[in-house]
């Protein structure tokens, strides 16, 4: 009588399979590369129960909408900083930047991703080699936890002229260099005028919020998010929680849903409105104004299906300028909350996860 052959046990089927996932993650060079051969979400990818969106996602009815503020209306000014202190993030309509321009933005970004693997690792970031703007993936990162996020990303400088260098801009697609530029100059008018109406809602000089961020120096670093179909997205993140270290992010998004929140224990979806431009409260300007506007913990969620992307500008002050609470915000009655320090230095201790 012939022996029955066996198939492999579970055991060694399922250690075939963490061999297998093993070898892709060791070949992939970016999430999007990784995205496109599982199956199943590595576990370097499954956050903590108490992190997963599905767990921590508020499902209620009617939950509370961050504000959209059409920039044009007479009471915007207030309802900005009413968001800003309340939410640290809102939405703007009637912002001025040409549909064009933002659809040209797009364009570029899209078809950057869409290359070959081979032709976005030629402008790779490497800080080893002093190259900290470019191509990169959270790949190669852990964060909270010991986890990674599920992203790629493209960033670097694009203004002031001083603080670019364009050997980090991608070369293909075709007038990528324009769109960014064109772009760009719509982002430092924005950020002017949003900076004026903060400033005033504080009772300050229009131009004292500007002037206390480096004025015509401040910086803007243009960044492309990739977050591309998961597997698994119930256990995933695209980005764990955290707040900007910028004075603020002004946020292009795809029509994908995954911005997510965090408010009065909970976290919650920032719906999609088409045309509108998501501004972020970042921690120079929670600073900059002693605690009177917040910066906001938010995150990301990824897709089962769909590839979601976001083209956020984060506005920050020079490296060696200083910024503390404003002199005219500091009272016996609301003492300072921040100490001042350098830019630069700031952004070391956060990165480095140090006391400010």
């Amino acid at each position: 009588m012939r022996a029955c052959s066996r198939g492999p046990s579970r055991l060694t089927t399922q250690a075939d399979a963490r061999g297998d996932r093993a070898g892709i993650m060791a070949g992939a060079q970016s999430v999007q590369a990784l995205a496109s051969s599982l199956g199943a979400l590595p576990s370097e990818f499954v956050w903590p129960e108490h992190e997963q969106p599905r767990a921590t996602t508020f499902r209620g009815a009617a939950p509370p909408q961050i504000p959209v503020v059409d920039m044009s209306s007479p009471d915007a000014g207030r309802r900005m900083a009413e968001a800003a202190a309340e939410w640290g993030i809102f939405q703007v309509v009637g912002h001025g930047v040409p549909a064009e321009a933002v659809a040209e933005l797009q364009r570029v970004g899209r078809e950057f991703f869409a290359l070959p693997q081979e032709e976005k690792q030629r402008y790779a970031m490497d800080p080893a080699e002093g190259r900290t703007e470019g191509y990169g993936s959270t790949l190669r990162r852990r964060g909270l936890e010991g986890k990674k996020a599920w992203a790629d990303f493209l960033f670097h400088n694009v203004a002031p002229p001083a603080a670019v260098n364009h050997a980090a801009w991608p070369e293909n697609p075709r007038g990528y260099r324009q769109a960014n530029e064109a772009y760009c100059g719509h982002m430092q008018r924005l950020t002017r005028e949003l900076f004026e109406r903060l400033s005033a809602e504080l009772g300050l000089e229009g131009g004292a919020m500007a002037e206390a961020f480096g004025g015509d120096d401040v910086v803007l670093l243009q960044k492309i998010n990739f977050y591309p179909p998961c597997p698994q997205p119930e256990l995933a993140l695209g980005l764990a929680p955290h707040t900007d270290l910028s004075t603020l992010t002004v946020l292009l998004p795809n029509e994908v849903q995954g911005l997510q929140v965090f408010k009065d224990g909970h976290w919650y979806n920032v719906e999609y409105v088409p045309g509108g431009l998501i501004i972020h409260v970042g921690d120079q300007i929670e600073i900059m104004s002693n605690g009177r506007y917040k910066a906001v913990l938010h995150r990301t969620t990824v897709s089962r299906e769909k590839t979601r992307m976001s083209w956020p500008v984060f506005v920050e002050p020079p490296p060696e300028h200083v910024v503390g609470p404003h002199p005219q915000l500091v009272t016996d009655e609301f003492p300072a909350k921040y100490k001042a320090k350098k830019f630069k230095d700031y952004k070391y201790c956060k990165i480095n996860k140090l006391p400010q």
